[in-house]
């Protein structure tokens, strides 16, 4: 059967990671997260640390709609940062040739857009859920959730905005936008999952 992958975008909070390692497991397919940023420090000689603190940093701007064309990787942004995006691009690419598998964030999506087979996700929730998550499950305190609920949805809308032209949950490049706290981690899980396998029959 032909390979086929997903890709998950998230906002902080929304539970898109466990949500989607609980969908590889209902399908019995791959899941990458942490790992694209692993063999990026390793094909880069660099320490995981500055790949963390480097991959989803990109400039804060207003890119004009036909930006991209004249600056396919954006104005402003590191030579490392640049590097690592180059990487990550080339792994996410060779993962996805490799077998069946769901690719979080990393723009992905946009790395991706061109497989015929692909399904591309968002994930989201209301504000008060992904607090209540992020101080009862990543036992934050309020203060500290709300400020890391902002820059790093921040940091990743720029750096999405950066690579790929547009915005993390732009419906125009989804298949799919989902607010988490419809159905929760299983819930949500196993109703994209069926998504999944109606869409590629597997």
């Amino acid at each position: 059967m032909d390979k086929y992958v997903v890709t998950i975008t998230r906002q902080f909070g929304s539970l898109g990671r466990p949500i989607a390692k609980r969908m590889s497991e209902f399908l019995g397919i791959e899941y990458y997260d942490r790992d694209i940023v692993d063999q990026a420090a390793e094909k880069l000689k660099l320490p995981v640390s500055v790949i963390n603190q480097e991959e989803e940093k990109a400039t804060k701007q207003t890119m004009n709609p036909f930006s991209r064309m004249q600056f396919p990787l954006g104005k402003g942004t590191n030579s490392t940062q640049d590097k690592i995006f180059e990487a990550q691009e080339n792994i996410i690419k060779f993962l996805a040739e490799k077998n069946n598998c769901i690719i979080v964030g990393r723009c992905s999506d946009f790395i991706l857009s061109e497989v015929e087979r692909s399904m591309h996700i968002y994930i989201y929730a209301s504000y008060e859920a992904r607090l209540k998550h992020c101080i009862e499950d990543l036992h934050m305190d309020e203060t500290e959730a709300r400020r890391m609920m902002k820059s790093v949805d921040e940091a990743r809308d720029s750096y999405h905005m950066q690579y790929a032209g547009y915005l993390p949950d732009d419906k125009r490049h989804k298949d799919i936008l989902i607010d988490s706290s419809l159905f929760g981690v299983e819930g949500t899980a196993e109703f994209l999952a069926e998504a999944v396998k109606r869409k590629f029959q597997a």
